[in-house]
């Protein structure tokens, strides 16, 4: 009987050594997640390191190891809406990517940036979260339902009036041109 345990303890220390470290490699994108809905650095800081020490807490939990990010970007949506939704300023801004642009194209891109940022910010918390979580982050409709733990339908709804809002903020700051909002999937 001891014979059968030793690998299992030994398949169960390599499964949470594993897991360790892919937790650890997500605290970037869930810090890109935390800062979109939040506005504020320290606010996004103190959800991010929440939501390790929740996951680390709970890894037994995980019961698919395939969906981690959604499992973590749970945990860290469920952490938003009971600990962290007072509304705070905008207090820092993300690095731009370096290209090689004319100085002119990166003027235009670093103005368009800014400007959806902006229009982001703009929009209501439901919205924004929407948003970052469908068009930045990549999940499904189904993945973002569960996550904020509301219907598909309702994430479905929401989408497309976030999207629509969106337009309309970035149309008033550019009425004349037709601007592509430049979402990158990370």
């Amino acid at each position: 009987m001891k014979e059968k345990n030793i690998p299992s303890l030994l398949e169960r220390l390599g499964r949470t050594r594993r897991l360790r470290s892919a937790i650890c490699d997500e605290r970037e994108r869930l810090y890109r997640l935390a800062w979109s809905w939040s506005h504020d650095q320290h606010m996004a800081e103190d959800l991010v390191q929440e939501t390790l020490v929740r996951a680390l807490d709970k890894l037994d939990s995980l019961r698919d190891e395939a969906r981690l990010a959604f499992w973590l970007t749970r945990i860290m949506a469920n952490l938003f809406r009971d600990q962290f939704r007072r509304q705070r300023e905008d207090t820092g801004q993300d690095a731009d990517p370096v290209t090689e642009e004319t100085p002119e194209e990166t003027a235009g891109r670093s103005q368009l940036i800014q400007h959806t940022r902006e229009a982001i910010i703009a929009l209501s918390e439901d919205h924004r979260q929407i948003i970052t979580l469908v068009d930045l982050a990549g999940f499904s409709y189904a993945d973002t339902a569960q996550i904020l733990d509301v219907p598909v339908g309702t994430v479905m709804s929401r989408i497309s009036r976030a999207r629509k809002r969106l337009r309309k903020l970035l149309t008033q700051v550019h009425p004349n041109d037709r601007v592509v909002v430049p979402i990158s999937k990370r």
